[in-house]
């Protein structure tokens, strides 16, 4: 069935459950998983040139620190289920786009993320879910 499972988090409570299901389910099918966090970069738009880079600087040790912290979840959780893991932090303004190329470049026959939880608001404003699922040549399993 799967080989490679991609899990994208963004460190949210939605996203473990569904680092969970994935884990779950490569465990069942005897899979993979890489887990994926994507950062945005800063926007240097309305920054003054003589404080990009302190900003600049703090701002990349901030989102490493945070994408570690979300990728050790899915470290933690394929340990636990004794699934083989690998992680990845990529820096992109899209993090759809990041998410599906991660996949392509990792070989994934799989994305396994999570729903926001409300429907509404992604027809609204459109998440990053439903771009993953619009762009996605891969199959895609959505965890609410």
């Amino acid at each position: 069935m799967y080989t490679h499972l991609l899990l994208p988090t963004d460190g949210s409570a939605l996203s473990e459950r569904a680092i969970d299901h994935g884990v779950a389910l490569a465990k069942a099918v005897h899979a993979s998983v890489t887990g994926v966090t994507v950062s945005e970069p800063l926007s240097a738009l309305s920054i003054e040139a003589v404080a990009i880079a302190d900003v600049s600087e703090d701002y990349r040790k901030e989102i490493a620190a945070a994408a570690e912290k979300h990728l050790d979840v899915v470290r933690k959780a394929a340990a636990a289920a004794e699934v083989v893991c690998d992680v990845v932090h990529v820096e992109g303004p899209h993090p759809y786009q990041g998410i599906i190329d991660t996949a392509k470049a990792k070989g994934c026959d799989v994305i396994v993320m999570a729903s926001h939880g409300r429907p509404l608001s992604a027809i609204v404003l459109g998440s990053e879910t439903v771009k993953v699922l619009t762009h996605s040549t891969i199959p895609v399993v959505v965890c609410r």
